[in-house]
């Protein structure tokens, strides 16, 4: 076997290797995951050791996301600075300190400076995982790899939602103590500097983008990485293909280069950017990611079986994923979206007509048991939806579908405008399900969805089987 793989290192594409960075790199995905869906668990203490509000509670839930708009935008401009790989170091280091800081803070302050940390840390890898695997990767397979980010993603989401089942099932509740005098929430924040220290020591062997190198005219760098992945002979005309692509613009990336020199408008390919990233958070589910206990507890269910509900629904999300591994390149981007924006709008019309039918008792929702297994299982139905089609298509797209001399400062823009939606929505819900109830609230969500058909037949272009200098915009 290493005889084959050095024959292929000396002559051919090293995809063994190519997938190997590209792994190394999801575990900004994974870590991504698990910041973004840890909270889930931890509501019920935040309550209880900060006093705080509803609308604090909002606040502390959504704060992270302040910081992932932010984290996003930077990182995609630091990333034609300091590199994709550079970044996503500096993101590892963040990662840690904020699993760390969470879980020890003692005052609202404390925790959502902690979080806002975390919070740049998701922004800059959920930019910069996509964009790396994006510039190793063959056009071949280039979206079953990148798939492999919202893999990640959900894994972390699943291990989150388990971990946090099963520390609260061991200390009773989430509030109560579990080791070394502290609460069982505190434990489900610090369980993240496992992989967060992970990230960190496996980030520091893998190579430098080669697309970055040529872009900071170090070719030569850019040709050694290049060869390593694709063989000398091929890698001599990827790097003649790249340096062509910059030829008719060889100034380093600037935001500016968004603006089209002609009309003096922002370029038509930017929009449709951030289009795709808004509507993935419009439809709301993040509310289910973030807020699973609290909607499942809403509707009746217990704590323990809230957070077992949550580990179900990132069971079948991976499964969803798995699907778009297989039919990504096969299909196409813009099928998997349309047929994804379909079947959530459909569920969540299900989810709306289940709880406009439900009573309030004692400030709960309650359901018929008919109406409760309905909003069950079309809450995971349109989970299973989102994870085949938005979930990772619309990562996969940011990372490929722009043009090599914009890629970073596109992502920064769009990566910004998704992760401020998600702050939005997020912050919203508990005001939403205070003010008009889960069947407004997932009214709202239901309109954005079927609004996500039309965007798509009508605005977004197919990527599949593209090399990332093809990419016009």
């Amino acid at each position: 076997m290493s005889t084959t793989l050095a024959a292929n290192a000396a002559r051919g594409e090293n995809t063994s290797f190519i997938v190997l960075i590209s792994c190394v790199a999801t575990i900004g995905g994974f870590l991504f995951g698990f910041d973004s869906g840890v909270i889930n668990g931890t509501v019920d203490g935040l309550k209880q050791t900060f006093q705080s509000s509803e609308a604090g509670i909002g606040f502390e839930v959504a704060s992270m996301l302040l910081g992932c708009a932010i984290g996003a935008f930077f990182a995609g401009r630091l990333g034609d600075r300091m590199g994709r790989r550079g970044v996503l170091i500096i993101a590892a280091v963040m990662f840690l300190l904020s699993a760390l800081g969470a879980g020890s803070a003692h005052s609202s302050l404390a925790f959502v400076i902690a979080r806002v940390i975390g919070g740049f840390a998701v922004g800059a890898a959920s930019v910069m995982s996509p964009a790396y695997i994006a510039e190793v990767a063959s056009a071949r397979y280039r979206g079953r790899l990148a798939t492999v980010q919202q893999i990640a993603i959900i894994s972390g989401l699943f291990c989150a939602f388990l971990s946090n089942f099963l520390l609260a099932r061991a200390a009773g509740a989430s509030t109560e103590v579990l080791w070394l005098g502290q609460a069982a929430w505190r434990w489900m924040f610090w369980m993240q500097a496992i992989p967060s220290a992970v990230f960190l020591v496996l980030l520091l062997v893998i190579p430098e983008s080669p697309r970055y190198l040529v872009v900071r005219g170090r070719r030569a760098d850019a040709l050694a990485v290049m060869t390593r992945l694709y063989g000398a002979a091929e890698a001599q005309a990827k790097i003649a293909e790249i340096e062509g692509s910059l030829a008719q613009d060889q100034h380093r990336p600037r935001l500016s280069d968004l603006v089209d020199k002609g009309t003096g408008k922002l370029r038509g390919i930017v929009w449709v950017g951030i289009g795709l990233a808004v509507f993935q958070q419009l439809v709301g589910i993040n509310v289910v990611f973030y807020y699973g206990a609290v909607l499942w507890q809403a509707v009746g269910f217990s704590e323990n079986d809230a957070l077992l509900i949550n580990v179900l629904s990132g069971a079948l999300s991976i499964g969803a994923c798995l699907l778009t591994v297989v039919l990504i390149d096969r299909i196409g981007r813009k099928p998997l979206l349309w047929v994804g924006s379909v079947g959530m709008s459909v569920a969540l019309a299900l989810m709306v007509v289940a709880f406009a039918s439900g009573t309030l008792a004692d400030g709960r929702l309650q359901l018929s048991d008919g109406m409760g297994r309905l909003a069950l299982v079309a809450a995971n139905v349109y989970v299973v939806f989102f994870n085949m089609s938005w979930g990772p298509v619309m990562w996969v797209m940011l990372g490929e579908m722009f043009p090599n001399q914009i890629r970073g400062s596109g992502l920064a823009v769009a990566g910004a405008a998704q992760w401020t939606s998600n702050f939005a929505i997020t912050v919203t819900f508990p005001i939403l399900l205070a003010g008009i109830g889960l069947a407004g609230a997932y009214g709202i969500y239901t309109a954005a969805a079927v609004a996500s058909i039309f965007f798509v037949a009508r605005h977004v272009r197919e990527t599949k089987g593209k090399e990332l200098e093809q990419m016009e915009g």
